[in-house]
């Protein structure tokens, strides 16, 4: 037989509440590969066996865009119905083997799902429904078996899970012991060179690890492979996790749609996030890649070995993980700046989606498209959820219901309610309320006023989280809120306190002081909520000036900057003065960390101070918000003339190149000094650095402050010819100009570009490098004729037919279209209907914008 499977059903939502396990136990699965680019067969013979925990029901293997060849039940050939999304077949109420050989076609597989090609190069995404492209299968996450894989090609490197078998010319064998779901599956082949280096374990087992690149990219493997020894040593120092195969390998791969892939043994990278050299990649790049190494590799334990039941467990392994590599991050560069930073894209990305049509909670209750469903809710707020629930028993009680949990559902496919009880039989606790960071959308609104009477200090908070898509009613949340009190002379009076708030209104004491005390709340963010604290100008000075939580001390730097920016904007106010004097005395003292300083000049995102006009009951103005930032920053950079020069002399490192924290801090803080000068100079010390800089991260800054001053034209054509041949850096190239370009020309600069000879718009990284820069300009993206959005739909349009998951992804640049004025919001109307015109739209696009109109 040789029958294409239908296409993929057509979208139905899915829901938590109808889970029911699959039929049958997979015993072991065995995979042969015969390689070629448009003609690929998979020869699949799996042992399957009645599963005594399910209903009896019907047998159907997922499969899409696949041929199938032949099919087999107990050696006797079978003729499957091929339906959307897979086949039915009668088999046995009894343990039988299945036998699949199907024809698949890598070199035109542009969604990136399944077994593609990539540059020359075979590589797999299967992640989260992608395995069911390669063969037919259960693919879900509770059905977990062992793989032993063979690979036939012509290719010299052959990688897949485990551990290596035989080999041959033209063959290699694989076979991982370890029970796993098919989305962590993968397979690579081609011609690759390997950067090796060696672990050896606290129980003294060694490990071959490499780094797999394209031939030239050898000398961009050396901080990724430190950056993985380091974690491995940083598991088993602080979580107790030791690796678990012979081998971990890494390979980098250019068509990419996510960041990395933690698949068993075998992850693969984005080419972005693995490969950095000082004169390619900028200091960010490099904290980038060490906390994605990082989190592939910590995934081992916390996604791989216990994995998730079903998707809307989706949270369980990656909140879980983030949380982790944030941990590992704050330990290897510093704990206040990475909390400021965490915080500071929470707000500018998790916020924005729980408070608009794409709101949903940490663990959605329904979807249609799973892929839509790798957002900043499932990742960056479960990560803040886990934190608070560390905060709330304690390090020594977090750490033991860790290693129960590890003990008790090694091998599982898990769920939240394995999770949450691990630490009730570890700490005696009741969660049952706590549970409601998983089920409950949206941010919480946290108020809190101040009473003082007879040396006793009492802080009483109110919270309700808002309305929400499919949530109209709010129930109270569990908050762990995290207090100091400071004497009137900025004294320490009461050490940081973690106030356990349960109901909707709740009062604290603190008893036996002798003058009234300032309040420092919610200290290190220690709850994902929007606090309303009734300060004054002069109470956020004090706290600038004397908070001992490096946190609140920017949170009220961060907060006079921005009232100044929404006077300025909302009133027309001139910038202030208060907020300004005691910005400089913070940045004049040099016993602060260089990178603190850094982020205490940073100022609130264009977003951010929209939606921040938008809940006060302002439209925001895109164009206001952008004028306003730069007066301010032009004020700063003249107010400061002296200062300025001083500040670059102490950023100044004199040592050769190391992508340290020390050095990333000084740097940090000559970018901001240098985004200041050109605003005076003319880009003079812009020039000057561009023309003299050894590292790419003075030379993109010195590029973007010569944009920014209109300056950059030859600085532009010379970062071409020196860097056109290197696919990373020109993936910096293309986002820089559209990123720095002022409003009314970013939309002419980005279509510009697309039209370059290197804007490559079916690799997924140079698409986000022209279109998530042009998202990311403001009020370029939203300028009132809608050019903006008329443009991104085109693309999006355009990219749909090729890849629909990175079309879905960029489509939540409209999720805060309501927020503008009527005009606006018509343009992105418009805009929005066209993509959902568009004949044949995936299911993933067609979800992600029905979404965001309806909201």
């Amino acid at each position: 037989m040789k029958d294409a499977s239908p296409s993929a059903p057509a979208p139905q939502t899915i829901y938590l509440k109808d889970y029911t396990p699959f039929g049958w136990t997979v015993e072991d699965v065995h995979l042969t590969f015969r390689l070629a680019p448009h003609a690929t067969r998979v020869i699949a013979r799996i042992h399957f066996a009645p599963n005594p925990a399910a209903p009896q029901q019907d047998f159907f293997l997922h499969g899409e865009e696949l041929t199938l060849i032949r099919a087999a039940v107990n050696g006797e050939a079978v003729s499957p119905e091929l339906v959307p999304g897979g086949l039915k077949c009668t088999v046995p109420f009894a343990p039988f083997l299945w036998e699949a050989e199907v024809e698949i076609d890598p070199a035109n597989n542009t969604a990136l799902e399944g077994l593609y090609m990539s540059s020359g190069m075979y590589c797999t995404q299967c992640e989260a429904e992608g395995f069911r492209k390669i063969t037919y299968y259960p693919d879900r996450p509770d059905v977990m078996s062992v793989f032993t894989v063979r690979v036939e090609s012509e290719m010299p490197v052959m990688l897949s899970n485990g551990n290596p078998g035989a080999s041959g010319d033209s063959f290699a064998e694989w076979h991982d012991p370890w029970p796993k779901p098919a989305y962590l599956f993968a397979l690579v082949a081609g011609d690759l060179r390997n950067h090796p280096d060696s672990f050896t374990t606290k129980s003294g087992a060694k490990v071959d690890l490499n780094i797999w690149v394209r031939p030239g990219d050898e000398g961009k493997c050396a901080f990724g492979m430190e950056a993985l020894k380091a974690s491995m040593k940083w598991d088993e120092d602080v979580y107790g996790r030791e690796y678990d195969l012979d081998v971990f390998n890494i390979v980098a791969v250019d068509d990419f749609n996510m960041g990395a892939m933690e698949n068993k043994g075998l992850n693969i990278f984005n080419s972005s996030c693995v490969l950095a050299s000082p004169e390619t990649s900028t200091d960010d790049n490099f904290e980038r890649i060490e906390a994605i190494i990082a989190h592939e590799y910590f995934h081992n334990w916390t996604g791989n070995r216990i994995t998730c039941r079903d998707w809307f467990q989706l949270c369980l392994k990656e909140g879980l993980t983030v949380y982790r590599d944030s941990q590992f991050t704050a330990d290897m560069r510093g704990a206040a700046v990475k909390r400021i930073n965490d915080v500071r894209d929470l707000r500018a990305r998790q916020f924005p989606e729980d408070q608009g049509p794409l709101s949903h909670p940490v663990r959605p209750e329904s979807f249609q498209e799973i892929n839509n469903f790798y957002t900043a809710t499932v990742y960056e707020k479960g990560a803040e959820v886990i934190g608070m629930l560390k905060r709330l028993v304690g390090d020594e009680a977090y750490a033991k219901a860790l290693d129960l949990y590890f003990d008790r559902h090694d091998g599982d496919a898990a769920t939240i309610e394995d999770w949450l009880k691990v630490f009730e039989d570890t700490t005696g606790r009741d969660l049952t309320q706590f549970k409601r960071w998983y089920s409950q959308s949206g941010t919480p609104r946290l108020s809190v006023s101040e009473d003082w009477k007879d040396g006793t200090f009492t802080l009483t908070f109110e919270q309700h989280t808002p309305p929400t898509p499919g949530q109209d009613e709010k129930l109270p949340q569990v908050l762990p809120i995290a207090v100091g009190l400071l004497s009137p002379n900025g004294d320490e009076v009461q050490a940081t306190t973690v106030l356990e708030m349960t109901e909707a209104r709740q009062a604290f004491s603190f008893d036996g002081l002798s003058a009234r005390p300032r309040a420092s709340v919610l200290r290190a963010f220690s709850a994902p909520v929007v606090l309303h604290q009734a300060l004054s100008r002069e109470d956020r000075a004090f706290l600038l000036a004397h908070d001992t939580d490096p946190f609140n001390r920017w949170e009220a730097g961060n907060e006079l900057a921005r009232d100044c920016l929404l006077a300025m904007i909302a009133e027309g106010a001139t910038p202030d003065t208060l907020w300004l004097d005691g910005l400089e005395t913070l940045l004049r003292d040099t016993a602060l960390d260089p990178d603190f300083r850094a982020c205490m000049l940073g100022l609130p995102g264009q977003s951010e101070l929209a939606q921040q006009l938008h809940e006060r009951g302002h439209t925001p103005d895109p164009d206001a918000i952008y004028d306003a930032l730069q007066t301010l920053q032009q004020f700063r950079a003249e107010r400061w003339s002296d200062l300025l020069p001083k500040l670059a002399a102490e950023a100044r490192v004199d040592a050769p190149y190391a992508p340290n924290a020390e050095q990333t801090g000084k740097r940090a803080l000559g970018t901001a000094v240098l985004h200041l000068l050109s605003r005076t100079d003319g880009g003079a010390a812009a020039q000057a650095q561009f023309d003299g800089a050894d590292n790419m991260t003075l030379q993109l800054a010195s590029l973007a402050c010569l944009i920014r001053a209109g300056k950059a034209e030859p600085a532009v054509q010379a970062f071409y010819e020196q860097w056109q041949n290197d696919r990373l850096v020109m993936d910096k190239w293309f986002g820089l100009q559209v990123s720095m370009a002022e409003p009314g020309r970013a939309v002419t600069v980005a279509e510009a570009l697309t039209a370059h000879v290197k804007f490559d718009w079916k690799n997924p990284n140079r698409f986000r490098a022209v279109f998530g820069a042009l998202i990311g300009n403001h009020a370029g993206f939203h300028r009132a004729d809608g050019s903006g959005y008329a443009l991104l739909a085109d693309w999006l349009i355009r990219l749909d037919d090729k890849n629909p998951q990175t079309t879905a992804r960029m489509c939540s640049a409209f999720q805060t279209w309501t927020r503008y004025d009527d005009g606006r919001r018509a343009q992105a109307k418009t805009a929005m209907e066209r993509i959902m015109a568009k004949p044949n739209l995936s299911r993933d696009v067609n979800e992600m914008v029905s979404r965001i109109l309806a909201g």
